[in-house]
Order: structure tokens, then C-alpha cells, then sequence
């Protein structure tokens, strides 16, 4: 892993920042890279650049920061990805964490406020304010920032249509070609599956249903929707609100913002409010 400090100190502890460029974002868009690293070496005096080449050097990189600042320059899988290896080293109360996004997936980071151009979310980083949102964690110490989606929207995840960080339309149009003529996978239609918040089933297994979405709702709370199947008329979604939300029944996959999981027969996510920190324009 290379490792990069630039001249001079910073005057203050907290303006000391550690930069991760994920090696996915190095191969998508080396230019964007270039520009967010200069235009945060320009602002933050001491400023410590970590090009590792793969997770595992990563998540060293992550540990190692010290009393920096980090900040990952990436896409979503990269942003969800750090705070996860935070939430497991507990360290999420006491860190604000900033991102670049550069990548092919970014929607999740414009969703919560980073601006997507280079330059505008470099100077984020070093002008804005840090934002303190909810944190959905499940009963195996996953994380979801953004959507939970069952099943999946589309039936492979982004990491199968893509390589180094870069899109194949041309591969895309084979799977959907073979998806096409192919029977369809166990679990991709409507399922049984019993959802409960808060401890209160909002749907039993007597009832099939075609999706769950779980998305932020209120401070402390999540937004749970269920549609069911119908047969003729479409029938009305199903909702509620809570800080717990537990999905069982037949096996499954969920989405939780850029991964795809599963199968699994049951699964809990729990409502962490304002477990985490990610800097924002003011």
C-alpha cells in the first residue's frame, strides 16, 4: 500500500485528515481521483494520502488513522464498506467520516448530502459540517444507510454486472437475455414471508407478498412498506414505523444499498439514531 504525506503541519488535530482512495475509484476515474486529492492536499495542511490496493489494506489503513480525520474517496460499496469496519471496531460515536464519491455508483452519497463533482464534495470536506444520521444494523452486524429492498430490485447486484469499477452494457444485455429464457430462481417471485415491527406482524406468512422496502423514517424510526401480491385488482401497500423490523419465512435475498445478501430465513434490523457522522455543505 502506498502511502503519501504532503509538506508542512496542520495547526489543529482536527483538521488533520487521513485521504483513502479506493483502488476501484483509482481504476473508474483516475482523473476525478487526482483532482479530489490535489484540491485536499491544497486545503489541509499534513494532509496523509493512503492509496491501498485492496480491502484488506483498506480496512488496515482505516485502523491505522490515529486522530485524523478520514476521508474516503469511492463510491457507495466503499462508503458503506467503512462505516461498517467502524460500526464493528465501535468507533462510529467518535468519528466524521467524509467522502468523495467517484465511482460508478454514487446515488447513496447524493442521497445523503455529498455533492457528486469532484471538487464540490472535496471542498466539503474541508469547509462543511458534519451531519448526524440513524444507522439500520442487523443481527449480524451489517449495516444499511440508505434503502433496504426485498427482494432485490433486479436479480443480480452491482458487483456481477461490473468490472474494476466500470459498466459492460453489452454484458447486461446477455444476463437479461439468459434471465430472459431462463426459468425463474426460487425466491424471485412473490414469497410468504412474515414482518414484524416493533414486534407487531404487519404481514404473516398466509399472505404472499411481492416486496418489503425499508427506508429512514422518522429520527430513530424506520419506514417499513409491504406490498402484497394481488390476483386482478392491485392490492394496497401495507405500512408502519419502528425501531425494529424482523423479516422471517421462506428463504431470501435483501439489498441493503449497493449489496445484495442472503438467502436467509430470518433476519433483524435494529434503528441506531444518530449512531453516525458523515460531513455535508452547511
Amino acid at each position: 500500500m502506498a502511502e503519501v504525506a504532503t509538506s508542512g503541519t496542520s495547526s489543529a488535530t482536527s483538521d488533520q485528515l487521513l485521504v483513502v482512495i479506493d483502488p476501484v475509484a483509482r481504476r473508474a476515474d483516475g482523473e476525478s481521483v487526482r483532482i479530489a486529492r490535489d484540491v485536499l492536499r491544497a486545503g489541509a495542511a499534513g494532509a496523509k494520502v493512503c492509496l491501498p490496493d485492496g480491502p484488506e489494506e483498506f480496512a488496515r489503513a482505516l485502523a491505522r488513522r490515529g486522530s485524523r480525520r478520514p476521508v474516503v474517496v469511492g463510491d457507495d460499496r466503499a462508503l458503506v464498506r467503512t462505516v461498517e469496519l467502524l460500526h464493528r471496531h465501535r468507533e462510529l460515536a467518535g468519528c466524521a467520516l467524509s467522502l468523495v464519491p467517484v465511482g460508478g455508483a454514487v446515488s447513496l452519497a447524493r442521497s445523503l448530502g455529498v455533492p457528486s463533482g469532484a471538487v464540490a464534495a472535496a471542498r466539503a470536506v474541508l469547509d462543511g459540517a458534519q451531519r448526524r444520521m440513524d444507522l439500520l444494523v442487523d443481527d449480524s452486524d451489517g449495516v444499511v444507510l440508505g434503502a433496504l429492498r426485498i427482494p432485490p430490485l433486479g436479480s443480480t447486484s452491482p458487483e456481477r454486472d461490473t468490472a474494476d469499477g466500470v459498466t459492460h452494457p453489452w454484458l447486461r444485455t446477455c444476463r437479461s437475455l439468459v434471465r430472459t429464457l431462463a426459468p425463474a430462481a426460487p425466491g424471485s417471485g412473490p414469497t410468504r414471508l412474515r414482518v414484524e415491527v416493533d414486534g407487531e406482524t404487519l404481514v404473516d406468512l398466509h399472505q404472499s407478498v411481492e416486496a418489503v422496502s425499508v427506508v429512514p423514517g422518522a429520527p430513530g424510526t424506520a419506514h417499513v412498506e409491504v406490498r402484497p401480491a394481488s390476483v386482478g385488482a392491485e392490492a394496497s401497500p401495507l405500512s408502519a414505523e419502528g425501531r425494529t423490523v424482523t423479516v422471517s419465512g421462506a428463504h431470501f435475498r435483501y439489498r441493503a444499498d449497493a449489496v445484495v445478501s442472503g438467502p436467509v430465513r430470518t433476519r433483524t434490523w435494529e434503528v441506531r439514531e444518530g449512531a453516525w457522522g458523515l460531513t455535508v455543505p452547511e
